[in-house]
């Protein structure tokens, strides 16, 4: 099989007996671990960023029960995925792990130049993408964004290609919101139709399995700001390209104890018209939300959080790291990203899937609860 299965999953939760029982959620296609590698680092260009490698982080993430590897084509210019491709073979082949034990995702949307950095990247993007009718000028957005049908799908088989599968578990339309203030809203939802028609034609031909949205503010904004996305419009686009057995499935959006507008901030319409947060109008639809920047990039540990929040989220005995990603994984999260290069970190990361998972009243005690679900 190869992808994400029902059966191969169940398979894979079973050899971690000892976790606790919500360390793992069943989305109705798979069980998947509420915790997830992600594989983005800021400022790419920079040397350190190249010498690093997420291999082993992978490696050990999935012989330790984490099941959900996250990335996109361009981050740090290929070389993540690539590198989880090296990961994932070495696992495969070694019988360490099979392809339906895992749920993999990456992102299109972004242009991902390549490794090593071109020395006139817009020179890149003259030879390999307009020169080779994968998109028009007008198609693309500042120099780094794009959303033509050509280019997507070139996106989705380069990402295939780097990381050694045939198929990908989830593809998200990465950060579509960037567009906006280039072109206008109504010109943003065609081009994410024409995406969402492309996605669906892949699921056909077996490349991807379901697709989603992954934004950073796309969906937290009030409905006022020009980069906002209104959920209620994507999801009547999936249901007008794809019917009601469309694949668009997932949202993935920041959260954690810095940024909980998702939880907490009621900015999008729910089916029957009525404002509610992003987890409930994700919910209301059918969806499934995924968790990113659960660390807000390593920005919440600028100072030690207060006592009340590890007593609270049942973490007080432990680092404020799991503090953090225990509160990430609440509500109707399915599964919560967090980047680590050094294996080390992924180990002490998963002390929490011993711990139980906490309540919306819990949450509700840090947010407060007029605004939240």
């Amino acid at each position: 099989m190869q992808y994400a299965t029902k059966e191969g999953t169940f398979s894979y939760l079973k050899q971690y007996p000892k976790y606790s029982k919500d360390f793992y959620k069943f989305n109705g296609d798979f069980f998947i671990s509420t915790l997830g590698l992600g594989t983005f680092r800021k400022e790419p260009y920079r040397e350190e960023n190249y010498v690093v490698n997420y291999k082993d982080s992978v490696k050990l993430a999935v012989l330790n029960g984490i099941n959900h590897i996250d990335t996109a084509i361009n981050y740090r210019y290929q070389i993540s995925e690539q590198e989880i491709g090296e990961a994932l073979e070495e696992l495969l082949l070694e019988g360490k792990a099979s392809r339906d034990q895992l749920v993999i995702t990456s992102k299109a949307g972004f242009l991902p130049l390549e490794f090593p950095f071109p020395e006139n990247p817009y020179k890149w993007i003259e030879e390999e993408v307009l020169d080779k009718g994968l998109a028009t000028k007008e198609e693309i957005v500042i120099d780094q964004h794009c959303l033509s049908p050509k280019y997507l799908r070139w996106s989705v088989e380069k990402s295939l290609d780097n990381l050694g599968l045939k198929t990908l578990d989830i593809l998200y339309l990465h950060n579509p919101e960037t567009q906006l203030g280039y072109v206008d809203y109504k010109t943003l939802l065609a081009r994410i139709e024409d995406a969402f028609a492309l996605f669906e034609e892949m699921v056909k031909e077996g490349k991807i399995r379901n697709y989603g949205i992954a934004a950073w503010n796309g969906f937290l904004y009030e409905d006022t700001h020009k980069e906002y996305i209104s959920l209620i419009d994507v999801v009547n686009i999936a249901q007008k390209v794809g019917g009601e057995k469309h694949h668009f499935k997932y949202i993935q959006s920041p959260f954690n104890l810095a940024k909980s507008e998702a939880y907490a901030f009621a900015n999008q319409k729910g089916p029957d018209g009525r404002y509610y947060t992003l987890m409930q109008a994700v919910s209301g639809f059918g969806l499934q939300l995924m968790a990113s920047s659960s660390l807000l990039q390593l920005n919440l540990f600028k100072g030690k959080f207060a006592p009340k929040i590890g007593e609270t989220l049942g973490t007080s005995d432990f680092n404020d790291v799991l503090s953090a990603l225990q509160f990430a994984r609440s509500g109707n999260v399915v599964s919560a990203l967090f980047g680590a290069v050094d294996p080390k970190h992924v180990e002490d990361n998963l002390t929490l899937a011993y711990l139980p998972s906490v309540g919306n009243d819990k949450i509700n005690t840090l947010l407060g609860a007029n605004n939240a679900i």
